[in-house]
This record gives C-alpha cells, structure tokens and sequence, in this order.
C-alpha cells in the first residue's frame, strides 16, 4: 500500500525539500471535541465532510484566459488559461444539481501521478459526493473573497473541503487551477492541460520562482475579472471587494505572499506548509497580517530544516502568527486526509476528522479577524480544544 501524503509529496514536488518526519499528536487528540466534523466510513460513497457555517453553499466553475500575458511553460499557448471554482454562500438549501468534485480523467492522471491507481479507483474519486449546488441563487449582501491556489502539481479541487466550508461561513472562495502546473485540468474542447511546469522543475532544474511568480499574475487577474467592470462571474454583486485574502498549500501558500507583495488589494494571507521561494521586500508586507500554518516537525518549527519558515518571519511586519500542527504531515492541510482514511490508505497520525476541523477552524478564524474585524480568541494562543495547535514566537 502506497502512503497517499508521502507519495504525493514526493510525485508533486510540493516543497522540495526533505519529507518531514511526523510528530506524535497528543493522546487526547484523537477524541470528538466540539466543531467536529464526520468523515465518512470506506463502505460508503466517499464524500467530503459537511460545511460547518449557517450558509448552504453554492458552486460555479469560470473557464479564464489572460491574453496580455504568455504562459511561462507552454509560450506558444494562446494565453495564461485558468479554471476557477467559485464556492459561495447560497440563498437557501437544495436546488440546482449536485457540484462534481473532479471529471474522471483529471482523478486518473492524479491517482496515476501519485502511484496510488491500485488503491484509490478514478471513478470513485471523481464521483467524490461535495456539498454546493451549481449555480444556485447566491445569499444577499456583500461577502469578503478567500483566493485560493493549491499545491505545486496539485488541482484546484483538492481544497474543496475548505473552500466549502469558508462559503458556508459566508466567504465567497475563488480556488484556481494554473496552467500547466497541475497533473491534470481539464479545460473546455475536450482538452487536457498537463503538468508541463513539474518536469521543467523537476527534471530542467528550473528555478520554482517562476511557479511563485506566475500564480501572482494569475490572481490579480482573477481578482481583476471578479470585481472589475466587467466581472466573468454572473453573481460577482456579492463580492466585497474592498475584504479579499488569500490562503495556499505548499507552493500554493508561499504564493500568498509573492502576490501580497505584487497586490496591495490582498488584504490578509495563510502559507500552509509551504517553503518561500521569495523574499520579501524590505517594506514587508506593508503591515499586512499574515500566518504561517504548517507541520509541527522538523521541518516547520522554529530553526527547522526549511530555513525559509526562519528568513521570512521576521520580516513579515503586521500582525503575524506561526503556527505548527502535531500529527500533521503536508497534505493535512487540504483533501487528503478524506481520500486517505476512504480508501484505506495509511493514515498519519492526526486522525482525519481532526485534520479537517483544526485546518478549517483556523483558517476560518484568520479570515474572520482580519477580513471581518471579528477577533478570535483562538489566535491569541494555545488552546485546551485544540491541544494539536502550537504557537510560536521565535
């Protein structure tokens, strides 16, 4: 049997670095506490935990191209092309048809990437049962916006528990697929778009940067056609725009901060265990609050083996926080643990139920801070519902 995470992070390059030795998670983890979510049996449908806020969840898909710039992987492209998931807070339950959670081609070059085919049927994948509507009458009032952006290899429907959950918290959540960097996007004609961008840095040595540097000018795009004059979303009345975050896994994380930098209109971001391929500026972040949500092992605590968690902290000069999570391994903080405990994979040790509600609750509560104005008190330090948390103050 394959181990999902660690396999995954090696096919996908998710730090390029060493894999980080898991943490024991403390005994009293692994009990129900309040805020859990369920997460399903392997005899059942798989299906990705429940939203936990007081929204149901609408879900739109927008197929972009951005002709002004030339895909740094595949040049003669006509464009930058991006698919884009809009999770959103809806009016009222049901309506609409069920929201797919990936096409089965796009699940069979995942599983086939990660060497897990035998394990984890395409089919079965693809058929994952997801909690938005399409299309759906969208609640009234204006809603901040969550950007997010997965990992290096990784597609955009590997957040999709968390982006579900931050739409029915009553975030509108834009998650991205960048061209050519994902093993498999299915794109509109019938065309797969494949992960060009893995061999040239895997096997031409080419400098991630240019990930990091890419995924900033695709989300000012992204940000620029869902609040600009002439939106690509039919419901984009609903976005506040003057309230926009952005949160990422690996790569996708340190993104948060390139694009920070390039976009002043990012008002707050998360790096989930994702290695910095860039320094910031002198000027930092301009005060801009940023957190760092990671592994709690060798690799993501203070003076760990990815030396860049240690150069970016001190200059990050807003509100900041490290946090590291006990039990986690790197793909805690997106789908995986669900896929994982369904299919009978190994499991890590923080149990998948709590990978799920630890990732969604804090994350939640950042956004809730620091795009709403709402202060959490599980941001001001340990807390006894949450003994995986552990902040760091270097």
């Amino acid at each position: 049997m394959v181990d999902f995470t660690r396999a995954a992070t090696a096919a996908l390059l998710a730090c390029a670095l060493s894999l980080p030795v898991a943490a024991a998670v403390p005994a009293s983890a692994a009990a129900p506490r309040a805020g859990a979510v369920a997460v399903t049996a392997s005899s059942s449908r798989a299906q990705l935990p429940a939203p936990t806020g007081a929204y149901a969840v609408g879900s739109s898909v927008l197929h972009l191209v951005d002709r002004s710039r030339t895909d740094p992987w595949v040049p003669e492209a006509d464009g930058r092309e991006l698919m884009v998931t809009v999770h959103y807070p809806a009016a009222r339950p049901g309506g609409g048809r069920p929201a797919p959670y990936a096409t089965t081609e796009e699940a069979r070059l995942l599983v086939r990437g990660m060497g897990i085919e035998s394990a984890v049927p395409a089919e079965e994948l693809a058929g994952m049962r997801t909690h938005g509507r399409v299309d759906v009458r969208p609640a009234p009032g204006k809603h901040p916006l969550v950007l997010l952006s997965p990992g290096f290899g990784a597609p955009r429907y590997t957040l999709t528990h968390l982006a579900e959950d931050l739409a029915s918290r009553g975030f509108v959540v834009a998650s991205v697929d960048h061209a050519y960097e994902s093993l498999g996007t299915a794109v509109p004609g019938g065309r797969m778009l494949t992960c060009v961008a893995c061999e040239a840095v895997d096997e031409g040595g080419a400098d991630p940067g240019r990930v990091t540097a890419a995924r900033a000018g695709d989300m000012t795009y992204v940000l620029n056609r869902l609040t600009g004059r002439h939106p690509a979303w039919r419901y984009s009345r609903t976005i506040d725009a003057t309230r926009v975050g952005m949160a990422g896994h690996s790569i996708g994380g340190a993104s948060a901060a390139t694009v920070m930098v390039a976009d002043r209109r990012i008002d707050a971001g998360i790096n989930m265990d994702g290695a910095f391929w860039d320094r910031l500026p002198a000027e930092g972040l301009r005060g801009r609050p940023f957190m760092m949500l990671g592994t709690d092992d060798a690799m993501h605590r203070p003076g760990g083996t990815d030396t860049s968690w240690d150069r970016t902290w001190p200059t990050l000069d807003g509100w900041k926080r490290w946090v590291t999570v006990a039990g986690a391994e790197h793909f805690t903080f997106s789908d995986s643990p669900v896929i994982s405990h369904h299919f009978g994979l190994p499991q890590p040790p923080l149990p998948a139920e709590r990978a799920v509600t630890v990732t969604r609750t804090y994350v939640a509560a950042f956004f809730d801070q620091h795009l709403r104005n709402h202060p959490h008190p599980l941001l001001h330090g340990p807390h006894p519902a949450y003994p995986e948390a552990k902040f760091h103050t270097p």
